[in-house]
């Protein structure tokens, strides 16, 4: 993911630099954006529509023509490189901007007493709302996409603020979620310092090995910065580097001593079969439960004498 104009303004004078070739004499360029969706089996290379662009027809058809050959979804030619590039990072702003609102009304509802997943499915009934939820929006794309789009609007004089308001609130999510479980520790009548948390998934997503820019890392900072020790749990990870990586004693489920908080971070389907008495026998009565994947129902599990909170 670039901003527009990056193939042709930075890419190909280096290309001409490095080789002394000439481009439109010697070599053409074009431009195709990857759109897979990690961890999405149904969403491959082969089932989405691939955007293709090139410098003039010639190596667009060309590119088209190559794409064609596997794509079975069809390619759709754009009309020019920095078109191109424009599509792709706008995808993943869109989505990073309709998270962020998600968020920020979770941050709302919490205010005021309310649970933010029953409103957005109430909300949901009606044919034309997009259900987004709210989350640690991380990895190597949503996150930092924005970005690229940011700094070039400044370049050119405009300071964005929709966008950068959204990634302002992603980037609070992190602690908000360290001063939920902070919180609800106190709330319990137990003592933050030297309290103790399992968060479960540390991936920037759920069913994926992938942990870069995974925001999960800043509310374990947080909670460090509490007194309180951090334990991870993550049985797609190797637990060696992830302990390195995030900076806790890595467990499994199994193994893990009990604990006074967990949090459920990643819904991997490795965690499907957990149920929420198993998770109890992990816990230090007061049983408390930051929920971030909305798998358990708040009210049932109060019920069950857990202090279960969500975003």
């Amino acid at each position: 993911t670039v901003y527009p104009g990056v193939t042709e303004d930075i890419c190909v004078p280096i290309l001409e630099q490095e080789s002394g070739l000439v481009c439109g004499t010697d070599f053409k360029v074009g431009y195709s954006p990857e759109r897979i969706n990690p961890g999405d089996k149904d969403h491959t290379l082969t089932t989405v529509t691939k955007i293709v662009s090139g410098m003039d027809f010639e190596s667009l058809d060309l590119i088209a023509k190559v794409y064609s050959t596997i794509v079975q979804a069809g390619v759709y030619r754009s009309p020019s490189i920095k078109v191109a590039e424009a599509a792709k990072v706008i995808e993943n702003t869109q989505r990073d901007l309709n998270i962020a609102l998600m968020n920020e009304l979770a941050l709302i509802f919490g205010r005021m007493g309310i649970s933010t997943i029953e409103v957005i499915n109430a909300a949901a009934t009606k044919w034309n709302f997009h259900k987004y939820i709210p989350g640690l929006v991380g990895g190597h794309c949503i996150s930092i996409d924005p970005h690229y789009l940011l700094y070039k609007a400044q370049q050119l004089g405009y300071h964005p603020k929709v966008i950068l308001a959204g990634r302002d609130v992603n980037d609070y999510m992190p602690r908000y979620v360290a001063e939920l479980a902070v919180k609800a520790i106190a709330q319990a009548g137990k003592p933050v310092r030297g309290s103790t948390v399992l968060v479960m998934g540390l991936t920037f997503k759920e069913n994926v090995t992938d942990t870069r820019n995974s925001k999960i890392k800043h509310t374990i900072r947080e909670l460090q910065e509490h007194g309180i020790a951090v334990f991870g749990c993550d049985p797609l990870l190797d637990p060696v580097a992830a302990g390195k990586k995030f900076n806790v004693p890595m467990v499994s489920l199994n193994a893990a001593q009990t604990v006074d908080c967990i949090i459920y971070a990643r819904r991997h389907a490795a965690f499907d079969r957990i149920s929420l008495e198993q998770l109890k026998q992990k816990m230090n009565p007061p049983h408390i439960l930051i929920d971030l994947t909305y798998r358990f129902d708040a009210t049932e599990a109060q019920r069950q004498g857990v202090l279960c909170k969500q975003l």
